[in-house]
């Protein structure tokens, strides 16, 4: 029997940014996932950074996932020719849909919609719903602010240190496909659905 194919959530931005390094490590990402056999599940938009890691994926040969709601799929032009697209209905039933077919999550940069899906997830470990890896790929220095910003929060006595555990700030691509090598190598854990999904 094959092994169960492994799969990476990519959370990124549906605009390119202002640092060609954004670009760049994204279709490094895509290349790299496809590199390690490894599928990516993503918002199924061919916009921004998340077309680039898109684009960059299917050109090497990766198996793909795109999950985009139908008030998306003009304005993140949603892709057609992924191995797997799933429209939803809502933003929400989006985010469930990506976690619940992925074994990891890696956040590229992003704006607003990138946030919600780390805090979301986040929030979930720190509930106990799951033990998925949780990576920000710190692209140039892009994501200390938000670690920062997080041990603010403990330092203020609104979470516990322990949630400084419960993701991981990467300081490059090669640092990020180390640890994911490592975690989708173990056999998959038994994870626990949030609540309300199905």
């Amino acid at each position: 029997m094959p092994p169960a194919l492994r799969s990476v959530c990519v959370f990124c931005g549906a605009r390119a940014g202002t640092d060609p390094a954004f670009t760049a490590e994204a279709r490094e990402t895509g290349a790299m996932l496809a590199r390690n056999g490894w599928r990516l599940v993503y918002g199924a938009g061919d916009v921004g950074i998340m077309g680039e890691v898109a684009r960059a994926a299917l050109q090497a040969g990766a198996s793909t996932m795109g999950v985009i709601p139908t008030h998306l799929m003009q304005l993140e032009q949603g892709r057609a020719d992924l191995g797997t697209l799933v429209i939803t209905e809502t933003m929400h039933e989006r985010k469930k849909v990506m976690f619940a077919n992925s074994d990891a999550i890696l956040v590229l940069p992003g704006g607003a919609g990138s946030l919600d899906e780390f805090f979301e997830v986040l929030t979930w470990r720190q509930l106990g719903l799951h033990a998925k890896p949780i990576l920000l790929l710190d692209t140039a220095g892009y994501w200390t602010p938000l670690a920062e910003l997080i041990d603010h929060i403990i330092a203020h006595g609104f979470a516990e240190p322990s949630i400084r555990g419960f993701f991981e700030l990467v300081p490059d691509l090669a640092t990020a496909e180390a640890r994911l090598s490592v975690t989708l190598a173990q056999p998959q854990k038994r994870i626990m659905k949030p609540e309300g999904s199905r």
